[in-house]
């Protein structure tokens, strides 16, 4: 008798990313939520009895991304204050901006725009770090997407909080609410050391051990960043970070541009994680990560979008084609980077840096069945010497046709299922005008 299950995939290729390459004309078989199996697509017809199967005809199909940084509710901040350095951008605009307009409405209004932008790009699974994550939970829960909240922490008060000792307290309540959620993890988000004082970090660090959750923080995004460090604590940050004991196998540092060969050392000996944000670290002109270099000792890396008020996108594929790229054009090694690196990044290192690897981020039995089918099968992607080469270097997130989250179907011949495109255009509309009758835009 033939096994019950309750779809079979049927794509040209199949790249599970464990191990590298693609799998021709192979099935990919899925109950429960789950990946049952893989297998050549006639072992699979005569070993199943699946409720539906679905030919994927010239699709490739891949683990879902993971947007290892991003601050999704920013979406309504898009083009906002752009060509500004980064500083000039937060300080004269964006934080006057979040500090009259940021509520729960903001933050789910934005989070529900950011959601459906990423899951029609096939992102399945993001890092957020923003204000009243509950909020942006609920939001990412209503669109059936897998992500993890920072638990933001900052000295000075926000319409979320008043201090860091109020932030922790109910990230803390919040991760104890919704901790049985399937789609929800959480890390403690601090947003830089330039932000949080030393006994903050300390009592970070304790309640992450604690708690087994990772710490995800803006680290040498810029080298103004570094020069006041040395001039506050006579330490450069990263150096601050490491004698505060913050870095492990749970710390995951965004951007790190402007690091040394010591500093990549502190990295690797530490198992330490880096979200690289190439797109954001060039629209600030922050700088370009030394990639080549973090990956040469060791240094696992997922990509970021960063939020869409500094990107102005959020779409991994353009991550991930950029960030392969200046690491080859930056190392003078065209071997720098390759393609099923990059894509490796793009998912299953990018699992790994939040714990989420036994779950996520490549198509093996047993893990959970969050996939995306690309197209392949247009001109402009003929002829296909090399799938793995074409998802990196030639396949956008245009060329996305489905998406499923935990099994479930969540974007359908380039359709988003339960999300409605004109009630979000209506929403970001709403915020457009509110900053514009303020005089901000």
């Amino acid at each position: 008798m033939k096994a019950p299950a309750d779809l079979i995939l049927l794509p040209q290729w199949v790249v599970p990313v464990e191990p590298d390459g693609a799998l021709a004309d192979h099935a990919v078989v899925i109950q429960d939520g789950r990946i049952l199996d893989v297998l050549p697509a006639a072992a699979a017809e005569a070993r199943y009895d699946a409720a539906q199967t679905l030919a994927l005809p010239g699709q490739a199909l891949i683990p879902g991304l993971v947007n290892l940084h991003g601050h999704a509710a920013m979406s309504l901040l898009r083009g906002f204050a752009d060509d500004l350095p980064l500083m000039t951008w937060l300080n004269d605009h964006i934080w006057p901006a979040e500090k009259q307009h940021v509520s729960e409405a903001f933050v789910r209004d934005g989070t529900l725009l950011a959601a459906a932008e990423m899951l029609a790009g096939g992102v399945t699974t993001c890092n957020d770090m923003y204000f009243f994550p509950q909020t942006a939970g609920e939001a990412f829960l209503q669109a059936g997407m897998r992500a993890t909240l920072g638990l933001i922490v900052l000295e000075f008060p926000s319409a979320y909080a008043s201090d860091a000792d109020d932030y922790l307290a109910k990230g803390l309540a919040l991760r104890d609410e919704l901790k049985d959620e399937p789609l929800l993890s959480f890390a403690f988000a601090p947003h830089a050391p330039y932000t949080i004082a030393d006994a903050t970090f300390g009592r970070i660090n304790t309640l992450a051990e604690q708690l087994g959750l990772p710490i995800h923080t803006h680290i040498h995004e810029t080298a103004d960043e570094i020069q006041d460090s040395l001039k506050q604590y006579g330490l450069r940050p990263l150096e601050r970070l490491a004698r505060l004991g913050l870095l492990g196998p749970n710390f995951i540092g965004v951007h790190a541009i402007h690091v040394n060969d010591a500093e990549i050392g502190l990295l690797a000996q530490h198992g330490c994680h880096v979200a690289h944000c190439p797109s954001s670290g060039l629209k600030l002109a922050s700088g370009i990560a030394p990639v080549a270099r973090l990956m040469a000792a060791g240094v696992n890396l997922g990509f970021g979008t960063d939020g869409a008020a500094s990107n102005n996108r959020l779409d991994l594929f353009g991550e991930m084609r950029l960030a392969a790229l200046l690491a080859k054009g930056a190392s003078g090694d065209a071997a720098a980077l390759p393609a099923a690196a990059a894509l490796k990044a793009a998912t299953l290192d990018a699992a790994r840096a939040l714990n989420l690897d036994s779950r996520i981020g490549s198509i093996v039995p047993g893990k959970r069945a969050d996939l995306v089918a690309v197209d392949l099968h247009a001109l402009s992607s003929q002829p296909v010497f090399d799938p793995v080469s074409h998802l990196v270097y030639v396949a956008g997130r245009e060329h996305v046709t489905h998406v499923w989250v935990d099994g479930t179907l969540k974007l359908n011949n380039r359709c988003l299922v339960d999300l409605d495109p004109d009630d979000l255009a209506a929403r970001a509309a709403y915020w457009r005008s509110k900053f514009i009758a303020q005089g901000q835009s």
